[in-house]
């Protein structure tokens, strides 16, 4: 069995936005929102909303691309979903 990874962006209550990267993507969204296995950061920051996610071949893969992301501005991580938001209605 393949494990893909994946790199995600939530978007916190607050409005602002937490990058992570993951090998099952529902459950880390559902600890962030609801247990105590969520990030610090985002427990004291629910309710939580996925805004993008991209799969990885693996961990190391997704890591960089983790801390790729991290060292975005606010508003390069905002276009990132803004064109991920468009690339997915475009496949539907």
């Amino acid at each position: 069995m393949t494990v893909t990874w994946q790199v995600y962006i939530l978007e916190c209550a607050d409005g602002t936005l937490y990058t992570g990267s993951t090998n099952d993507l529902s459950r880390r969204v559902r600890e962030h929102n609801g247990s105590p296995t969520g990030a610090k950061y985002t427990r004291a920051r629910r309710p939580v909303q996925l805004r993008y996610s991209c799969a990885c071949e693996g961990r190391s893969e997704a890591m960089k691309e983790e801390s790729r992301i991290k060292r975005l501005s606010r508003r390069e991580k905002l276009a990132l979903v803004k064109a991920h938001r468009k690339d997915v209605i475009k496949k539907s």
